[in-house]
């Protein structure tokens, strides 16, 4: 609760006792509490290097979480191999494709269409490691990477606009369906 008042500058006082007025009363603010008898002695959270908070929480289920971390990691390591044998070409061709897809993918979200969800973070993921691989083969060329920027510069303009694989496949099918109608 906030109160003001009105309170008078430091009087001079005078042989009578009377303050002069030389100057306006300023209004002072004065904050009330509600509980006058209780002052908080709370200063914040002080938050020190404590070897508990680096240390891995246990699981809440029984002990099952760990295997399932193992397996993702072998996933990806596959995975890692996979994109690792392609030629820097086909890894281009592929980005490609996979951000078109992750266009499609705003498209169907933005309309309102059914969807996965977790392809977005999926697909992202994806071109990421992707990318990774083809900066790896560019620091074993030698190349800095303000050259690879620019290389990549380049190779962004030189990409002709065409629709992802899902998309074509949708319209093969719907050409298909067409032809059958007509004969």
């Amino acid at each position: 609760m906030i109160a003001l008042g009105v309170s008078s500058p430091p009087s001079s006082s005078s042989p009578f006792g009377l303050a002069s007025f030389a100057s306006p009363p300023r209004p002072s603010l004065r904050i009330l509490s509600p509980f006058p008898s209780l002052k908080s002695s709370f200063h914040g959270i002080r938050i020190g290097n404590d070897v508990r908070a680096l240390t891995p929480l246990p699981s809440r289920r029984g002990g099952g979480g760990g295997g399932r971390m193992v397996v993702r990691m072998a996933k990806r390591e596959e995975e890692m191999k996979e994109i690792r044998a392609k030629t820097t070409e086909e890894l281009n061709e592929e980005v490609i494709d996979l951000k078109g897809e992750l266009i499609m993918l705003h498209l169907q979200k933005s309309a309102r269409n059914e969807f996965k969800s977790s392809e977005f973070s999926r697909m992202r993921k994806r071109i990421a490691r992707m990318l990774t691989v083809k900066r790896e083969r560019e620091i074993e060329q030698g190349i800095n990477k303000r050259l690879s920027r620019k290389l990549d510069k380049k190779w962004k303009k030189s990409i002709v606009v065409r629709p992802p694989p899902s998309l074509r496949k949708k319209q093969e099918e719907q050409k298909a369906a067409e032809a059958e109608k007509s004969t």
